[in-house]
């Protein structure tokens, strides 16, 4: 008789216990995932070489790749396109942004994965990162070997990246690029090597933070404004303006910056030496396309670094815009949202500050 009552409650507690369980599997964070293409889906002819063919695997077969997925989140998936990140596109990138906007805005998911092709993966995350509109985790991943590769990097970022998706403390800190156990702002994160599987940096900020085998430890919140607090938006917009980036160098000449004057473009970037800095030829050839109504940042090729206004460069006088702390590639992705508001260089300048 003295045993019934321990027997009851062992049996109450079980109880309690399955239904906890039960609770806790359909409490799991529900991430969509969203497919491009890239290195991660890439495959080898043969392993002993070092070439492969991006884009070559479904995103149901990168799922299938990490069976421990479905410990963490909730998973469904989707291909928005399949291809190399070097063929990454403005058509892509709207299309992208359409489909993240439209997910997030359903109560039904708590977050969003892309994989993407590291090349341009920075360029691809610091669009989200304007035009998202929503708090919710967008988290960016991909490798630097293929999924044939021995010791293949892809699973893994793909494990991490879902297990910072699903994290609350990823809300509110823009969209995220996770490789190589590293968590990165979109603003912030850089490609620094070709080939090494640590080629992310956050060179002027430092990484939002690291994550080991699914758990994640986040650092300082990002300041300048993204996402959900962005006065960007690509809702109906067809077709982005054209910006060029100029590659500055020993010896450079203006003539190819008049041509992509006379060509149409509608902004131009410096991927100015040192300071944002480039030859008076190539000077000149800007400041009279500034004068003809053609956008123009200075930026800088060194990778790290403020380029500030009129300093080396007279900004006021010749109408440039000064990028701070964006490298060329990233410049170019605001001034093109930027010019669907304003041309004039002042309004431009104070997106650089901000964003």
């Amino acid at each position: 008789m003295m045993n019934c009552p321990s027997l009851i409650s062992r049996v109450i507690l079980s109880g309690l216990f399955v239904l906890v369980l039960a609770g806790s599997a359909h409490a799991l964070p529900r991430i969509q995932l969203l497919a491009t293409g890239g290195t991660i889906a890439g495959a080898q002819a043969d392993t002993k070489q070092s070439g492969y063919k991006a884009g070559s695997f479904s995103i149901e077969y990168l799922i299938n790749a990490v069976p421990q997925l479905k410990t963490i989140a909730e998973l469904s998936g989707e291909q928005i396109v399949n291809i190399g990140s070097q063929d990454m596109s403005d058509a892509v990138w709207l299309k992208l942004a359409g489909r993240v906007n439209q997910l997030l805005g359903q109560p039904d998911v708590d977050g969003v994965v892309i994989t993407h092709g590291t090349d341009t993966m920075e360029e691809t995350a610091y669009f989200l990162n304007l035009v998202v509109k929503s708090d919710k985790p967008v988290v960016m991943v991909g490798s630097m070997r293929p999924a044939t590769a021995i010791s293949a990097d892809g699973p893994m970022n793909l494990y991490n990246g879902v297990a910072v998706a699903a994290h609350p403390d990823a809300r509110g800190r823009g969209v995220l690029v996770v490789l190589n156990d590293e968590i990165h702002y979109a603003r912030e994160v850089q490609k620094q090597n070709s080939t090494q599987l640590d080629t992310f940096k956050s060179l002027n900020r430092g990484r939002a933070g690291v994550v080991n085998t699914g758990a994640p430890v986040f650092f300082s919140k990002p300041v300048p404004r993204h996402t959900a607090s962005s006065e960007f938006s690509v809702e109906g917009v067809a077709a982005l303006p054209r910006v060029e980036i100029f590659y500055a160098h020993a010896n450079m000449g203006g003539e190819f910056i008049d041509s992509a004057v006379k060509s149409g473009v509608k902004g131009i970037v410096l991927a100015g030496v040192g300071d944002g800095n480039a030859t008076t030829p190539a000077l000149e050839a800007l400041s009279k396309a500034a004068k003809a109504g053609v956008a123009v940042v200075r930026s800088t090729r060194t990778g790290s670094g403020v380029v500030a206004r009129n300093v080396e460069v007279n900004d006021d006088r010749m109408g440039f815009v000064a990028s701070m702390e964006l490298n060329p590639q990233k410049a170019r992705v605001l001034l093109m949202l930027g010019l669907m508001k304003t041309g004039d260089p002042k309004q431009l300048q104070g997106f650089f500050v901000e964003y």
